[in-house]
Parts: C-alpha cells; structure tokens; sequence
C-alpha cells in the first residue's frame, strides 16, 4: 500500500475526487496519508479532516523564499514517507530540490491539453479564458508528471472535453473539472500505486 501525500492550496474539489475515488476502490493499492496546505483555514483541510485523514499546514507566507519554503515542503514529506505525492490545486512552485528528490513521484493535473495553454502564468480561470479566446473546439485537461519545468513534465492522462457556444471561462472550467480532472487525476494515481507507470525518454507507458 503506498503512501499519497495531496498538497493543497484553496477548496480541495481535486483532492475530494481522490478521497472519493479511494474510497470507492478506484485507488486500491494506495492510501492518502497526509494532505498540507500552503494556507490555513482553507476548505480542503475540511475535506480531509471528515475523511480522517492527517492535515498539516506549511505556510507559504511564513517563509522568506521559494528555497525556504521547498525544504520544509520536502522535510514534510519526508517524515510522511511519501510515495507519491499529488498536486491538486496547489498553487506554489516549489523548488527543483523537491522534484529531483521525488522523481516520477509527483504528479500535478494541468487544466488543459498539454502543451496547449500551459507553463508559467497559465493557471486557474487564465487558461480557460486563452482557449476561449483562441477560439478552440476541443480543451480538455492533462495529468502529469512534475519535473523542474512547469507543466514540462512526462504526460500521463488526458482527456478531451468540448467547447460549447456561448461557453463563458467559468462555465468552460467546471466542466473541464467535472468531465475531465475529477476523473483523471484519481485514474493517473491509482494506476501509479499500482506499478503500472513507466517513464521512458520522457514519455509515459502504461502497462497492462
């Protein structure tokens, strides 16, 4: 059983597909031990808290720079054994010193078809909007592997989703959650507990 450590940074709706997906048996060879949060109060250390899963607060605030705040990211998850660990709407970028100690064991879902709409600055409603704008028919959303660069890393699941006319970004974005990441992200880490991931040159095999 591996050890799935979720970083947080607001309500969690990422993180509630994977406790729902735990607790379906979706994830079966895998357990979320530990959620932190880069932020007190917030609405995912709730969701974990009601599940009885252990909840830590690591402040981005609280720390001079990214390098600071990196090491005790990586100490935490240290301590937790972590095995896989999860980015769901975790909105600090961390150092490369955690990616190198934790190589192709992070894993982050990315709001549309890599590398369409993606790297720095392309997160939250800005990526639903640039697709509007571009005027799209397909968006969808991407999970990844998490390297040094952002949203650079070896593509694990994507799925399609349709643009629809008279779509606003908000509109566009609950859907691309609701058909897309809530159902990608809980696959990508059921299939990684399960040993069924390998990374090759950069690009992800899933094997039978």
């Amino acid at each position: 059983m591996k050890n799935i450590v979720v970083l947080v940074s607001g309500g969690g709706t990422n993180l509630q597909a994977l406790i729902d997906a735990q607790e379906s048996g979706i994830i079966s060879q895998g357990k979320i031990t530990c959620v932190i949060s880069s932020k007190p109060g917030v609405y995912a250390l709730e969701r974990a808290e009601k599940h009885n899963i252990r909840t830590r607060v690591i402040a981005r605030k609280e720390y001079s720079d990214s390098v600071e705040y990196s090491k005790a990211i990586l100490s935490a998850l240290d301590e937790e054994k972590a095995d896989l660990v999860i980015y769901a709407g975790f909105m600090t970028i961390l150092d490369e010193l955690v990616v190198k100690a934790y190589p192709n064991k992070m894993m982050n879902v990315h709001p549309a078809l890599i590398p369409s709409f993606c790297g720095k600055g392309y997160y939250g409603l800005r990526v639903h909007e640039e697709a509007l704008k571009k005027g799209v028919k397909l968006t969808g959303a991407t999970v990844h592997f998490v390297t040094e660069v952002c949203d650079g890393g070896p593509i694990i699941l994507q799925k399609a989703v349709a643009v629809e006319n008279g779509d606003t970004p908000e509109a566009l974005q609950k859907r691309v959650m609701e058909q897309a990441e809530w159902k990608i992200l809980p696959q990508a880490a059921a299939l990684f507990c399960e040993d069924r991931l390998e990374v090759k040159d950069n690009i992800v095999y899933i094997k039978d």
